[in-house]
């Protein structure tokens, strides 16, 4: 199951095994869909869980970036800039965790200073039960996508 990325050369698609007998490759399937972005050879039975994660994770972060938007139109800002902001801060952010390696923690503590700005804005995150609800979105989206499947099968 490929995600919107795809779209762009930046997809992420998992690849399972189907469970009947047989001795075909998924080398051709994983050629394919290399072309729009990384894949990842899954169990089936992680499925579900990779569409609450990644298949519907797109649609979290494009609203992430929306608030982030109407956040710096709040305080000021006008739209087309806050949007512009936004936008390359998430890409900025995203590509800093690919490309050096380290933990989004670990990144997260290097920006956050004791007393600052950072911190303020993490504690009004916390608050408001930011990680219990993209935790609960992505548990949600893996229940409804076993039920599709069932509904799928039968």
């Amino acid at each position: 199951m490929p995600n919107n990325p795809a779209l762009v050369g930046h997809g992420m698609t998992a690849l399972a095994k189907g469970p009947g007998p047989g001795t075909w490759s998924l080398a051709p399937a994983k050629k394919i869909f290399s072309a729009v972005g990384d894949v990842a050879l899954v169990p089936e039975k992680w499925l579900d869980a990779v569409t609450g994660l990644s298949g519907s994770g797109p649609a979290y972060v494009y609203q992430m970036i929306e608030a982030l938007t109407d956040g710096g139109v709040k305080v000021g800002l006008p739209k087309s800039l806050a949007a512009r902001l936004a936008l390359q801060t998430v890409l900025g952010a995203a590509l800093t965790v690919k490309l050096t390696g380290k933990e989004p923690a670990e990144l997260r503590s290097m920006v956050t200073s004791p007393g600052g700005t950072t911190i303020e804005g993490l504690n009004v995150l916390g608050k408001k039960g930011f990680n219990r609800a993209i935790k609960e979105a992505i548990a949600a989206a893996a229940r409804k996508s076993k039920i599709l499947s069932r509904q799928w099968a039968a």
